[in-house]
């Protein structure tokens, strides 16, 4: 098993980057907050996790130990597969998503896409308990700003690869940006677009 990966980073997405450890090239999905958090570096360590389908072996990294911890609770519970988590992950930071677990709010895991009513029930009967008896950082370090025509690229990518149509993730990124201007994050624009979809 691969626990952590090591090196230059070479390629970066909102919803995923390429690693460069010693000559090899390791693509991994990340979820924003884990993007919002590498995207300046230039050399990064990764946590991942591998998850093996019958087409497909996929890494997914995270850039602290509690995001993948977190992820690996999500996917522990029925019909939340990985990229369901990473969605998760990305659509609320980790705090969010274990306060609303821990507070039973289940109408703030519905707001995500792709998780319904029965999904987000589940979601918190499985892991409540779990998470109660774990504490949890509150500070969530801030995202720089980047210019708006990278912003609005970087958004739709972010868009498309969480299943938005292109048609329908264009309008809402627009309708987000003409409201903020150029002072949002990229992550608060992902967020408030995939609410306006």
């Amino acid at each position: 098993m691969i626990a952590f990966l090591k090196g230059k980073l070479v390629h970066k997405e909102p919803t995923n980057v390429i690693i460069d450890v010693n000559g090899i090239g390791y693509q991994l999905h990340i979820s924003l907050q884990t993007f919002s958090e590498i995207k300046e570096q230039e050399n990064v360590m990764l946590h991942t996790h591998l998850a093996i389908r019958e087409d497909a072996h996929i890494l997914f990294g995270f850039s602290n130990p509690s995001e993948k911890k977190l992820f690996q609770q999500l996917i522990s519970v029925s019909g939340v597969g990985p990229g369901t988590a990473i969605i998760m992950l990305s659509y609320m930071n980790s705090n969010e998503i274990k306060s609303a677990i821990v507070r039973e709010d289940a109408a703030s895991l519905q707001s995500i896409k792709g998780i319904g009513g029965k999904t987000a029930l589940r979601v918190i009967i499985e892991l409540k308990d779990k998470l109660k008896k774990e504490s949890w950082d509150e500070t969530q370090p801030a995202i720089s700003q980047g210019p708006y025509n990278t912003l609005r690229k970087e958004a739709l990518s972010a868009l498309l690869t969480l299943g938005l149509p292109k048609a329908a993730a264009e309008k809402s990124v627009d309708t987000v940006l003409k409201k903020s201007g150029n002072t949002i994050t990229l992550e608060d624009l992902v967020k408030q677009a995939l609410k306006n979809a």
